[in-house]
């Protein structure tokens, strides 16, 4: 797996993540919330797998 996500995008998904989250607990109330825990997974392992398939990277070529 090569990772495909950049900085910048891990900390967006990182944070509509944790907002996701957060609704599950002040918000609606809703299971939907908890669609923030994927994109948190996503964010951490740097590999995104819809990137994969479109063939995006907004990662950095080293």
């Amino acid at each position: 797996m090569e990772k495909n996500i950049g900085s910048v995008d891990k900390v967006v998904r990182i944070l509509v993540g944790l907002v996701l989250i957060a609704l599950v607990f002040v918000g609606p109330q809703t299971v939907w919330g908890w669609i923030g825990v994927p994109v948190i997974a996503i964010a951490l392992f740097g590999w995104c797998p819809l990137y994969r398939v479109l063939g995006v990277s907004t990662c950095k070529k080293g």
